[in-house]
């Protein structure tokens, strides 16, 4: 991408959608365009999209569609969606990928790229918890992909109004871990935007950090029904946040990643996030799948091909499956 980025798209209207939409709304000169549906789409081409955040009240009007087809080749694309909703995400997204189109997936979890960029072979590269079929690297190939890890959280008031009471920051690299001008085109945009963006050349390290923050809180939110502020601090619940830390940071060890924190001090500032429910929790509740594969899933399935077990964290993600199909049948029953 030589020239300055001019058309981007946001797929996905979330809270985390909205809430970038809403930031990037105050750059000048960019054409912003969302894909959304149903009543997310009427509210935000009534309405617009608003985000309340630590900065005061930000508001915008992107072009919004259900057919990225009438919005025409993107330069840059983000894809704010829940990882189960990324085929079909990519299968509607195929019209506004041109050949040096860079597409960004906020997604919680282990991504499917994971391996990609690194030399591996197809089949070493595929994680079968995530991609068995290799779908999403088709859909996307590697080139087009840049790395990003989002410490944001937000909650939806109403379609296309959002709130967040903590920092923003998105960290961005290049998944074969080169520094390219593309990268710091994409960083230099999301700063122009209010939003504290970093570029690094080992995107995997600040991946795992977002991705023991996930495996730590989320799956146990939806067993017990708690905030944050709760999970890391509750004498009955922080001993096991504790236990799959620990085994996280294990795994994330083996497989080379720096993690620039220890566990009292990421015990302390996942207490400090406050009375927030965990993204999983507001799903479950909403009676929406849950990201399972790529927050838990996937981590277990690298663990197990370095050979270590996560006693803790299997039995969570068992009582995290067992107490979401209880919910499913509920709702499904007449």
């Amino acid at each position: 991408m030589t020239r300055n980025i001019t058309r981007v798209c946001i797929a996905g209207a979330g809270a985390i959608g909205c809430a970038l939409a809403a930031r990037l709304a105050s750059v000048p000169g960019l054409s912003l365009s969302m894909l959304a549906r149903g009543d997310t789409l009427t509210a935000i081409a009534a309405g617009g999209v608003h985000l309340t955040d630590l900065d005061g009240e930000h508001q915008g009007w992107p072009q919004v569609s259900a057919d990225p087809a009438g919005l025409g080749p993107q330069q840059l694309i983000f894809i704010c969606t829940k990882a189960q909703a990324l085929p079909a995400i990519l299968r509607t997204l195929q019209p506004a990928i041109a050949a040096d189109t860079v597409v960004v997936p906020i997604v919680n979890g282990v991504p499917w790229w994971y391996f990609k960029g690194l030399g591996h072979s197809d089949e070493a590269s595929r994680l079968q918890s995530i991609d068995p079929l290799g779908e999403l690297e088709r859909l996307l190939p590697e080139q087009h992909v840049l790395g990003a890890v989002t410490f944001m959280t937000a909650q939806t008031q109403r379609p296309g109004r959002v709130i967040s009471t903590n920092p923003h920051l998105i960290t961005l690299g290049e998944i074969n871990n080169q520094p390219s001008e593309r990268l710091e085109q994409v960083r230099q945009l999301i700063a122009a935007a209010g939003i504290e963006a970093r570029a690094t050349d080992s995107i995997r390290d600040p991946l795992w950090t977002k991705i023991i923050a996930n495996l730590t809180s989320n799956p146990l939110s939806v067993v017990s029904g708690a905030t944050l502020e709760q999970l890391y601090a509750d004498p009955q619940l922080a001993p096991l946040v504790r236990a799959i830390l620990d085994e996280t940071l294990l795994t994330a060890a083996a497989y080379g990643a720096r993690i620039r924190f220890n566990p009292p001090t990421f015990m302390q500032l996942g207490a400090g996030m406050g009375a927030v429910k965990t993204s999983m929790l507001q799903d479950y509740e909403a009676g929406r799948p849950l990201e399972l594969a790529t927050i838990g899933e996937a981590v277990v399935e690298l663990a197990e091909r370095i050979g270590l077990p996560m006693p803790m964290t299997r039995h969570t993600l068992a009582l995290t499956r067992f107490i979401a199909a209880l919910r499913h049948n509920d709702t499904a029953s007449p």
